[in-house]
């Protein structure tokens, strides 16, 4: 799994490739059960940059996230099923609740989050204004979620 990389290492790539003058993009999520939003969200984070960077929590912050009995597909797994996606270069693991110390460290030029979000309401957005890292809110309307399939799996399948 090539795209996998350590935060130190993600952060080398990243300044090797913004010298080069290409715009590098962010975004994150646990990616647990994937939907059509998460693939919007992403095609739509990777159009604002040359390349994606994708941000995976892992199975200890999903759990703190979302609680007990989540992940239901592990950090690796979700890795890489994650990396078999064209539009998606590289992705690091973070253990933390929200991406302030991996923005810190990889310095993108964006810091894509979904629609559930504005400006104002993104938690890292102090440390993006800190770096000059650009927000973009992207994505279609949220109205898909993971915790909305598996409430249906349960429905249908008692």
């Amino acid at each position: 799994m090539s795209k996998l990389k350590k935060r130190e290492e993600l952060a080398k790539i990243v300044a090797k490739l913004k010298k080069q003058g290409k715009k590098v993009a962010f975004a994150n999520g646990c990616f647990d059960i994937l939907h059509v939003g998460h693939i919007r969200f992403l095609k739509a984070a990777r159009s604002k940059g040359d390349v994606l960077v994708l941000g995976l929590n892992s199975d200890s912050s999903v759990r703190k996230l979302k609680g007990e009995g989540r992940p239901l597909v592990n950090q690796r797994e979700r890795a890489e099923i994650m990396s078999a996606f064209e539009f998606v270069d590289y992705i690091v693991v973070f253990n933390e609740l929200t991406v302030d110390k991996t923005l810190q460290v990889l310095l993108p030029t964006y810091h894509c989050k979904g629609t559930d979000y504005t400006v104002d309401t993104v938690p890292e957005k102090e440390m993006a204004k800190k770096f000059g890292i650009k927000i973009a809110i992207v994505g279609d309307p949220k109205d898909h979620s993971t915790k909305d399939i598996i409430k249906t799996i349960v429905e249908k399948y008692r």
